[in-house]
């Protein structure tokens, strides 16, 4: 209860230097994350490929290994139609009548067929299997390459975490004290502008008679009021924060 009533007893420039350097450190915090820029999203990127690619070439093997089995199958189905064919042409050999003959003689015959269509069925899945393994083979080269690529951005971006890890930290700790000092309707309005702001500026100074975030001209009198800290006051055209232009040096 004592921090919010300090919060709400400090003045409007102890206000806006708390602002600002709320803003410088986490301006910072920004900086060091776009060091790793979109690394994170293509780590995540690559890994779910390589994952897909993974699936793939589980699938198609099993795909090769159904088709094996088929082969092995239509071998067997061949085998046991010409165990039937000689056994019937033995039978037709002690035929009583001609129906008994036609009716081995259709059995052979069917047998005949099961045996063409069987030796089809291989060879359609020969041809299946020869290029089902030359995607894999694509597949496999297209895996190691994003497996290379992969360990490759990995490392970058571990490299780039170990380098800022620590001062990324650091600096999460400081903003997380800064905010208490702020009271929470001016850090609200501040956290707002932050996220509708694509470089997460909130609190800008004057820059050359300007707004530092927008760039558009202040006027005179209004640069007067700024530099004063008597109230907080907003760009009309972008409606950030406004400090005086002796801040610049410090962002």
């Amino acid at each position: 209860m004592a921090t919010k009533a300090k919060k709400n007893e400090a003045s409007i420039a102890e206000k806006l230097d708390a602002l600002f350097n709320l803003q410088k450190i986490d301006s910072e915090i920004d900086r060091i994350r776009t060091i790793r820029g979109e690394l994170p999203l293509e780590v995540e990127d690559l890994e779910d490929e390589i994952e897909g690619l993974s699936t793939r070439v589980e699938k198609l093997e099993g795909e090769l290994s159904d088709a094996e089995s088929a082969i092995a199958g239509y071998k067997n189905t061949i085998k046991e139609a010409t165990a039937a064919i000689e056994k019937y042409k033995e039978q037709q050999n002690n035929v009583r009548n001609n129906r008994e003959y036609e009716s081995l003689s259709k059995e052979i015959e069917f047998q005949t067929l099961e045996i063409q269509l069987s030796e089809k069925r291989i060879k359609e899945a020969k041809f299946d299997i020869e290029n089902k393994k030359e995607v894999v083979t694509t597949v496999k080269e297209t895996l190691e390459r994003r497996k290379g690529d992969l360990d490759a951005k990995k490392g970058e971006l571990d490299e780039i975490v170990a380098e800022t890890q620590k001062d990324e930290e650091d600096l999460v700790k400081k903003s997380e004290k800064a905010r208490q000092s702020i009271d929470d309707r001016l850090l609200s309005a501040y956290e707002r502008l932050r996220s509708n702001s694509r470089n997460g500026l909130a609190v800008v100074p004057i820059e050359r008679d300007s707004c530092g975030g927008c760039f558009n001209k202040i006027p005179p009198q209004r640069q007067m009021d700024i530099q004063a800290k008597k109230k907080v006051i907003v760009c009309e055209h972008c409606g950030r924060i406004l400090v005086g232009q002796d801040m610049v040096e410090d962002i």
